[in-house]
């Protein structure tokens, strides 16, 4: 079976552990067993990505890397494990900005690498795949476009109320989405493409889902890459969401701030109509809502189950309740 997931941040490459718990992938390969015939293929949020002082990040594509190759920090979720700041530390004393950017000494070797090979004309997809053979994360990643397509943020400015947009590392990282906040801009989307990969992984798969993650900053960002949405709508694979939102409230990040600034409320229906269903025009077959939440989307199957990835084997059974609800077996 061909699994392909829309996925972005620390709770996405969670949910990409629960799909390898299910499906025997990765680090849960059991030993000296042969490789079967499953494959995982993560379609990952580029609108994270920045240049911080001359480098290329891409927080949610080197998250999964990390996360699935057995090197992320296990207390924050991102970055490497066992860091160390020297680099950090000696830019804060040149005086050098941005200074509230967490740029870790071994992270810097990932991005070292991705910039020199951007330079040397390789899109982002073949330099992820590159990057991979280092940690052998046990399922292909791709970034939704090799063109920029960055998240931006109009906000109102604390210094001096003027309106102004600030990338969205800067809202998120520097003011915590602590300042007043008018709209979200996908910039670059106008003049990006999703890859040819990422088109065939969503038009070859026998399932498709839309992992937990930020509903207009992570998945949301994906979606606004030209040829994404128009791929859902097309394939033959039914389409499956998972619900960030559980009793009115996300369990980490800050999907219900970014859900306020575009007028849907922070319930598990809201997000799933926002989403809409693909008989209409948007892009679910089906809609996954924690237990004690309810939703009711025409269009769209639903089923309340627990959501809260505790673990590996809570989310395989996560995923496993979404493959039931259209019909796929594992």
């Amino acid at each position: 079976m061909k699994v392909t997931v829309l996925v972005g941040g620390v709770g996405g490459a969670r949910f990409l552990l629960g799909v390898q718990q299910l499906l025997g992938l990765g680090r849960f390969r059991a030993p000296g067993r042969p490789a079967n015939d499953h494959e995982l293929v993560a379609v990952v949020n580029i609108g994270d990505d920045a240049w911080i002082h001359g480098v290329r990040v891409c927080p949610d594509l080197d998250t999964c890397m990390y996360t699935l190759g057995g090197g992320v920090d296990p207390q924050r979720g991102w970055g490497h494990r066992d860091e160390t700041w020297h680099a950090k530390e000696e830019l804060a004393r040149y005086g050098v900005q941005p200074d509230w950017f967490m740029l870790g000494d071994r992270d810097l070797g990932t991005h070292l690498v991705r910039t020199q090979m951007l330079g040397a004309g390789y899109p982002l997809t073949q330099i992820t795949a590159a990057l991979c053979d280092r940690w052998q994360p046990g399922a292909r990643l791709l970034p939704a476009s090799d063109d920029r397509c960055e998240t931006h943020v109009v906000i109102t400015d604390p210094a001096d109320e003027s309106r102004r947009a600030i990338h969205f590392q800067e809202w998120w990282v520097r003011y915590r989405a602590q300042v007043p906040t008018h709209s979200f801009a996908f910039v670059g989307a106008e003049k990006a493409g999703a890859t040819t990969e990422a088109v065939a992984a969503i038009a070859e798969a026998d399932v498709i889902l839309l992992a937990p993650s930020n509903p207009v900053v992570s998945v949301g960002a994906i979606l606004a890459i030209p040829g994404i949405r128009g791929a859902l709508r097309a394939t033959t694979a039914p389409v499956v969401g998972y619900s960030p939102i559980i009793g009115g409230k996300p369990l980490r990040g800050m999907a219900d701030a970014c859900l306020s600034v575009i007028g849907v409320e922070s319930t598990a229906e809201a997000v799933g109509r926002h989403y809409g269903a693909r008989a209409g025009t948007g892009v679910l077959d089906g809609w996954l809502v924690h237990e004690g939440d309810a939703a009711i989307i025409e269009g769209v199957a639903v089923r309340s189950v627990p959501l809260v990835m505790t673990d590996p084997q809570a989310t395989a059974d996560m995923v496993a309740a979404g493959l039931g609800l259209v019909g796929v077996s594992a």
